[in-house]
């Protein structure tokens, strides 16, 4: 009997892995220009930023394990140059998922403290921990510095947004700016609260992003198209809205189901289709709820 469980057991590992795996097998990675020697990868998971030039090749973030082929070979066709650098924006695997395979080529991956933390410490799915070799080698606390292919890039903690590890990215001489997911463009943003996320931290993520760039910054949100300062502005507009109407329900005594049901709160944005991404509406106003709630 002990046998057959066993048989079983791998045979039911070995069909999750092939159905994990063949889920990415039509996912294409679509290469964007963003400046000179900046682009952006787009494919199932987190944006890519890429960095090309003398120095190598340096990423942000890496989606999912069985993409990592595809994403090497769309970044070999810009650059023939080894990876050398790796921050991950924070720690959801649809972000840090290719990280083993990048250090296996040659990757050293940079995150915050936290990052590392939660990826020591978090199971996988398939109840695994996460191997040695896809933690951050490299963590910083509050901001570092990285001067590589002719530019310096700015790498900030923002705590407590989407996670209590979340990083943004600015290249100062190509003006970028790559937000990880403290940045959902044209939709409602997770906010994990049980990863440290907050509302009000989410909130001030999004007021230094918009501290660190001009009229003219290309923006690379966690997910989403390429944007600019005048969306990024409208989506922090979106998130006050939202705090001070849900702040007036919880002040006039209402309940986290009352607020969740209360689909004017979020009429406005939701005709602008806020709600048609990962988190619909019920879900922010209660996300909203439970974080200014505390």
């Amino acid at each position: 009997m002990q046998r057959i469980f066993c048989l079983l057991s791998i045979a039911f590992l070995y069909f999750t892995n092939s159905t994990n795996a063949q889920r990415f097998d039509d996912v294409k990675i679509e290469t964007i220009q963003v400046s000179d020697y900046v682009y952006m990868l787009v494919g199932a998971g987190g944006n890519i930023g890429v960095s090309i030039g003398d120095d190598g090749v340096f990423i942000i973030d890496d989606q999912f394990a069985p993409l990592t082929e595809k994403i090497n070979t769309a970044i070999k066709q810009l650059s023939d140059k080894k990876i050398t650098f790796l921050v991950n924006t924070h720690y959801h695997g649809d972000h840090t998922g290719g990280n083993e395979n990048m250090q296996k080529l040659g990757a050293t991956i940079v995150a915050h403290d936290n990052v590392r933390q939660r990826m020591a410490t978090t199971k996988k799915r398939d109840g695994t921990n996460q191997p040695e070799a896809a933690l951050p080698v490299v963590t910083f606390n509050d901001e570092l510095s990285l001067h590589i292919n002719g530019e310096k890039i700015g790498v900030f903690h923002v705590g407590n947004a989407h996670t209590d590890g979340d990083a943004l990215l600015y290249f100062t001489d190509s003006n970028v700016l790559h937000t990880g997911d403290t940045y959902f463009k044209g939709r409602y943003p997770y906010i994990d609260l049980n990863a440290g996320g907050s509302v009000d931290g989410y909130i001030s993520a999004a007021k230094l992003g918009l501290q660190l760039i001009d009229d003219d910054t290309k923006i690379i949100p966690g997910h989403g198209n390429l944007s600019n300062k005048a969306e990024y502005t409208s989506f922090l507009k979106m998130l006050e809205a939202l705090r001070t109407s849900i702040i007036a329900e919880i002040k006039a005594g209402k309940t986290e189901d009352e607020v969740a049901k209360n689909e004017a709160i979020t009429k406005t944005y939701d005709e602008l289709g806020y709600g048609t991404g990962f988190i619909n509406s019920e879900k922010i106003r209660r996300t909203f709820y439970v974080s200014l709630k505390e």
